[in-house]
């Protein structure tokens, strides 16, 4: 096993890959444009020459191939870091393509120095590009909203920029934060039309009588019956029938501590937020897939293995599965957010933000810029000043996507009216 794919540049590769781009994206992930104001054209291009570190949100396996674009747009190339386990998709042939198209591996869960050399390396060198993305892995799914920031990622530009400046004591680096917010190109009544079909598939599934609940009650329903079986299969004795997120919140639990159990995760705080509970896991099962050399690691069975996937899966399922998430405000994007959860449940169908199918109805990704920063103005060789600096660095970032993610709300409308659930409803 080759724990670390480093990056590679391929001319040839890079001009048919950007002559194709429309199409590649159209089948990959059913996107039609990229959509990016002149003003944030020209930004792109201001920032050619600087060191330049670009932040977004990562609710898909989107963001990538559109940041791609983004930097054929400066008139540069990014290099990336991506999941080890990507490169061994479809036998191996998406990890030559990436690795060419420059990105290279890291390993979640551990000390990666290859991979934490490499991006300093790419981000210390002159005119450097990097792309981060600091949700890290699993992808939420979720666009309207955002995971915890890993903090990582900020003391690893620190680190970069240490580099940098010990080639040339005036050098900075430029952060760019932004935002993708996807929208779907289909009508409010294609929309309908589509998702009435679909949860009406479900429904025959789980035998369940839609009567005359109107469509945002009967995705309300569907989570009720999901929601009473996981409890049924985990024995959770049911708690207040008005509290959905409480007791989908403790199906979450349940689901991630019975795969700590079962397969004896070392060092598995029973305590912590499920999102991290979930990314502790899914790097633990990365590691396990892909033959990673540790003694520590638990010894599982192919057959453990994909049980071990299937299990997180379901957890991710309901990772974020929020009600006032879709009840507030019930967009075409977010309706289709909760149903590619139920219909990866129910039938094992992979979502596209775990690698999964498309989405089924075309989408336009539009492009929201904040104001460029430099990391020097948090850069400290001072212990103190530097520990602070890395910290405020993170809740600034956090802070200008989360803005932009605000601005962009509007872009997208509630095609059914919001709470609309009757007053019994769960």
């Amino acid at each position: 096993m080759q724990s670390f794919i480093p990056p590679s540049f391929n001319l040839p590769l890079h001009w048919t890959v950007d002559l194709l781009f429309p199409l590649l994206l159209k089948q990959v992930q059913n996107i039609d444009e990229v959509i990016v104001s002149q003003e944030d054209k020209r930004l792109l291009r201001s920032l050619r020459k600087d060191r330049l570190l670009f932040f977004t949100n990562h609710p898909t396996t989107a963001e990538p191939p559109i940041t791609y674009h983004i930097g054929n747009i400066m008139g540069a190339r990014f290099k990336y870091m991506a999941s080890r386990q990507v490169f061994d998709w479809n036998f191996g042939a998406v990890g030559k393509v990436i690795s060419n198209l420059g990105a290279f591996s890291i390993i979640a869960g551990i000390n990666d120095r290859e991979s934490f050399k490499t991006a300093r390396e790419v981000l210390a060198a002159p005119a450097g590009k990097f792309v981060l993305y600091p949700e890290g892995e699993p992808t939420s799914g979720e666009n309207d909203s955002l995971m915890p920031f890993q903090g990582g990622v900020s003391q690893l530009s620190f680190w970069a920029l240490d580099d940098a400046i010990k080639q040339e004591p005036d050098a900075d680096i430029t952060v760019l934060p932004g935002f993708l917010k996807y929208v779907i190109s289909a009508s409010p009544a294609e929309c309908i039309a589509h998702l009435t079909d679909s949860i009406g598939k479900i429904e025959q599934k789980l035998s369940i009588d839609p009567g005359n609940k109107n469509l945002l009650r009967r995705f309300m329903t569907v989570g009720r019956v999901l929601l009473e079986e996981q409890e049924a299969k985990y024995h959770i004795a049911m708690a207040s029938k008005s509290d959905f997120d409480y007791r989908i919140g403790r199906v979450r639990h349940a689901i991630l501590d019975n795969v700590a159990d079962k397969i004896g995760v070392p060092n598995y705080d029973i305590h912590a937020d499920a999102i991290m509970k979930l990314r502790q896991l899914f790097a633990l099962h990365e590691m396990i897939s892909i033959g990673y050399e540790d003694p520590k690691l638990p010894r599982l069975s192919s057959e453990e293995v994909e049980w071990m996937h299937h299990e997180l899966s379901s957890a991710f399922d309901f990772i974020v599965i929020k009600r006032d998430y879709l009840l507030s405000r019930p967009t075409p994007e977010r309706f289709y957010e909760w149903l590619v959860r139920y219909e990866s449940h129910i039938f094992n169908k992979k979502p596209r933000a775990i690698g999964g199918e498309p989405w089924p109805l075309a989408r336009n990704a539009h492009l929201f810029l904040a104001r460029p920063f430099s990391l020097r103005e948090y850069w400290s060789t001072d212990k103190k000043k530097r520990k602070q600096g890395v910290q405020d660095m993170l809740v600034r970032l956090r802070r200008d996507i989360q803005g932009l993610l605000d601005d962009a709300l509007e872009l997208s409308q509630p095609i059914v009216k919001p709470y609309d659930i009757g007053d019994d409803a769960y």
